[in-house]
């Protein structure tokens, strides 16, 4: 048995025993990022197991991620996965799918109609009280000097791939010192890249945030990067119309480090691993988002 049949024989035997009753009669893979495998259940049920190497590790993580999911769903404006099943002892949490496809892979034809939601999301998300998660998630305070040597590696592997004019624009943001670190920590998703925004491609509506395995208490600024790294200038301005958790000059300026830095992680690691959608989407916007 393959590793693929082996693991749908265990998400078959894990719902026989925790949702007795419940029929399961085709498991599709969805998806494999760099701490989750994704799995759907009778287009109906997502099903995703965590990766970390520890088993008592992967445990506290997914309880800790359904308790979390049941404070957001009383804030979040935006629908967000509400658990069905957690197994802690397996790394699993099973959720309802949530409507809409992810836009990294369905663009939108007017993405600036995801701009209002999520300017007013992460407004929700960054105005949380931090004593209502800070039990639930780490704090992230990463100094800015390492992810630029990060980003350093990460160029490394990636520089032969790139043409000369994208080679300069990377190296001149890296010869420059990195922005001073944030004074003031928020409540993020700081993972809010484009494979977990959902959205009614035919609506250029967004219908749903996913995968809040790396929430945490850290610089709201990095999810703001996202949207620019993904979506571009345009969407990040129209969001920023929306958003009210305040941006200062120092922020945007780490805004900007943030999505080259992210950027370039993304593409190493897609090169490193083969999944293309990493690699393909980071060299797609690497001159846009140097520029």
């Amino acid at each position: 048995m393959d590793w693929s049949a082996a693991m749908a024989e265990e998400i078959r035997r894990l719902l026989a025993r925790h949702l007795p009753g419940y029929e399961v009669r085709v498991i599709d893979r969805l998806g494999e990022g760099q701490d989750n495998a994704a799995y759907e259940v009778n287009g109906e049920l997502v099903v995703r197991q965590s990766k970390a190497g520890d088993p008592t590790e992967r445990g506290e993580a997914v309880e800790r991620e359904a308790a979390l999911l049941a404070v957001l769903s009383e804030v979040s404006p935006l629908p967000v996965p509400r658990p069905v099943l957690v197994v802690p002892e397996a790394g699993v949490l099973a959720y309802p799918k949530l409507p809409g496809l992810p836009l990294n892979r369905h663009p939108v034809p007017e993405p600036a109609r995801l701009a209002a939601p999520l300017g007013a999301f992460l407004s929700a998300l960054h105005t949380l009280r931090v004593p209502r998660v800070e039990d639930l998630v780490p704090r992230d305070a990463y100094p800015l000097r390492d992810l630029k040597e990060e980003a350093e590696g990460d160029y490394a592997e990636i520089a032969g791939r790139l043409p000369a004019e994208e080679r300069a624009l990377v190296e001149e943001f890296l010869a420059a010192e990195a922005p001073a670190d944030p004074e003031t920590l928020t409540f993020c998703h700081n993972d809010l890249g484009s494979e977990h925004v959902l959205v009614d491609v035919a609506t250029s509506a967004v219908t749903g945030v996913i995968d809040w395995t790396d929430a945490a208490v850290a610089d709201p600024a990095y999810d703001l990067a996202l949207v620019y790294r993904d979506l571009g200038p345009a969407v990040l301005a129209r969001t920023l119309e929306h958003y009210q958790g305040g941006l200062d000059d120092a922020a945007r300026e780490r805004l900007l480090f943030y999505a080259r830095c992210a950027l370039l992680e993304d593409v190493a690691y897609g090169l490193r691993t083969g999944i293309a959608p990493y690699a393909e989407a980071g060299l797609a916007h690497l001159r846009r988002t140097f520029s």
